[in-house]
């Protein structure tokens, strides 16, 4: 991990019986303790990690709404409130944003998809909110290491990453460094790249259609989450298997005008096939309606900073 840090300046790691492994000991006793959800442990089990890592600042991204953990924003500021302040004590500079999670964040809903997703945004052409996202939290990290003067040049500065290339690349070589082969690096990342030559395609497409004309006023991303899950997206304990290729698609935005009869996702699956109660799940999840008010669905509603 250090020789990739030193050569390349990023890498992707997660837990496993040699690294951090005292924390998914501590996580088996909450689960068996009805602990999971207390606040000082969840702020523990966060910055242990970041701690041992000797950062200088982070910058957290706490989700709120239908779809993550907390439902509002007040308990997701709790828990916010608690990471910036551990963190800072620590000797972290640490900042968290907090961003709504109500609907699907981008357009895609899955593994496979996601990571295809990630690698559009990589090159310039990813959906408005994820890119919001990436630029919000990025721009603040920058500002955090003193690398600008303010978040507003921070997310600048991000954003030309992106749209340049400079990001796609960085991606590239840490693939490559961390084993993936150069010739499947290359492929993801070229400008025209065949996802499915190299991930998995599920067997089967369905797309749900819109049931009347209007504006799109809600998707539900617990729905569409729950439903996927049941479809094989997801586990419910660790070691059972997962197919990557299961996941949907968004194929209208919030604010959207649509007519009845327009295809509005489009569902990706194998076995098991969806039933008729998943399918109108799926359906109940998007609102389809009328709105008086002129709003901007942004992602990010606050920004909690060290003092």
């Amino acid at each position: 991990i250090l020789e990739i840090l030193g050569s390349v300046g990023c890498c992707i790691v997660g837990q496993t019986e040699t690294l951090v492994p005292a924390d998914r000991v501590l996580y088996d006793l909450r689960d068996a303790t009805s602990t999971v959800n207390s606040l000082p442990l969840i702020t523990a089990s966060i910055l242990s990690k970041k701690g041992a890592e000797s950062l200088s600042a982070l910058v957290l991204d706490v989700k709120f709404g239908r779809a993550a953990l907390y439902k509002d924003l007040d308990s997701a500021r709790e828990l916010a409130q608690s990471l910036v302040h551990a963190g800072n004590l620590l000797g972290m500079r640490t900042a968290a944003a907090l961003s709504c999670m109500d609907a699907v964040i981008g357009r895609c809903v899955g593994n496979s998809l996601e990571v295809m997703e990630s690698l559009e945004t990589l090159k310039g052409r990813g959906p408005e909110d994820l890119m919001e996202l990436v630029t919000t939290l990025g721009g603040l990290l920058l500002q955090m290491t003193g690398s600008v003067s303010d978040p507003s040049e921070g997310k600048r500065k991000i954003s030309h990453a992106v749209i340049g290339g400079a990001a796609l690349s960085k991606f590239q070589a840490m693939m490559e460094a961390q084993g993936v082969a150069n010739e499947t690096a290359r492929s993801l990342c070229s400008a025209h790249s065949d996802y499915y030559s190299v991930l998995r395609k599920a067997e089967y497409q369905m797309e749900l259609k819109t049931p009347t004309d209007g504006e799109v006023l809600e998707v539900d991303g617990l729905a569409l989450a729950e439903v996927l899950h049941k479809l094989g997206a997801g586990r419910s304990k660790v070691g059972e298997p997962v197919n990557h290729s299961t996941g949907a698609e968004l194929l209208v935005s919030l604010g959207q005008r649509v007519s009845k009869g327009a295809s509005w996702l489009r569902l990706h699956f194998e076995t098991p096939r969806p039933t008729a109660d998943q399918i109108a799940r799926l359906q109940g999840a998007l609102t389809v309606g009328s709105n008086t008010h002129t709003h901007t669905h942004t992602l990010v509603r606050e920004l909690l900073v060290p003092q």
